[in-house]
């Protein structure tokens, strides 16, 4: 291949901004030749390096869309000390099938036994299969939809929580702070009810749905909203320890364990 036609090529992957296949051309033109590859087995694994690349990236996109705080693994949660819950049914959530079916999930329990764990790396899961995500806690999102109302964007806001495929809503019961505007429930039956049956949605609560009426201030608004939620959703109640406590004492016995250094 003449020095003008790698010029020309190089030019057009430039033009069309195909950065990762201009970056490869040397050496895989250079392992082609030592390999006696064909000119379409190159351009075979040329595309296949631009196309990785734009996967990544896409999925780097929707990560940072998501605004996900951190970034969970299920590989990293301690199945064997949560007995609360069956693992099992959870590497089945991990296939997305869920998400795909426009299920819900709700995830129930008392504070520190996984759930919002669980959530994050489910959520984290759907973005790397390119889903339009968004992670929220119950309180961030209704302070935010209570600005709306205030400014007048109300609907502007609306749409950031009922258009995305897969929305994460954490901590539901968790921030009391919610109870000072009578007009929570109204503004989160907004969300469930422009979600209901068109968009995945996973909840995480440690109230009693019972109770959720009195936290957002109307039992009977409530009431049609939790009736939405469970209808078709997979519900798991987390009944097991907190693993922060567990955290915390086997850091305590850690420390007390050192030996104390003379001077």
């Amino acid at each position: 291949m003449s020095n003008d036609t790698l010029d020309n090529i190089r030019n057009h992957l430039k033009t069309l901004r195909l950065k990762r296949m201009d970056g490869a051309l040397d050496q895989e033109l250079a392992a082609a030749q030592k390999q006696n590859r064909s000119t379409t087995q190159v351009l075979e694994r040329l595309l296949e390096i631009e196309a990785v690349s734009l996967i990544e990236r896409r999925i780097e996109r929707r990560i940072k869309e998501s605004k996900l705080p951190e970034r969970k693994l299920l590989a990293d949660f301690d199945f064997e000390f949560q007995t609360g819950i069956n693992k099992k049914q959870i590497m089945e959530l991990a296939n997305l099938g869920f998400v795909a079916r426009k299920q819900w999930l709700i995830l129930a329990g008392s504070s520190g036994t996984g759930k919002s764990h669980i959530a994050k790396a489910l959520l984290l899961l759907a973005c790397q299969n390119v889903y339009r995500c968004r992670y929220v806690t119950a309180s961030s999102m209704l302070r935010d939809l209570l600005s709306g109302l205030a400014d007048d964007s109300l609907e502007e806001k609306l749409k950031i929580y009922v258009r995305p495929q897969v929305l994460l809503i954490d901590e539901i019961g968790f921030d009391r702070l919610e109870q000072e505007s009578s007009r929570n429930a109204s503004l989160f039956f907004k969300i469930i009810e422009g979600r209901y049956c068109k968009h995945c949605t996973i909840l995480t609560t440690n109230i009693d749905f019972a109770a959720m009426g009195e936290y957002l201030g109307d039992p009977v608004v409530t009431a049609a909203m939790v009736d939405r939620m469970v209808h078709h959703a997979v519900i798991i109640n987390i009944d097991g320890p907190s693993y922060r406590m567990h955290e915390s004492k086997s850091l305590n016995r850690s420390s007390r364990k050192k030996p104390v250094k003379s001077k």
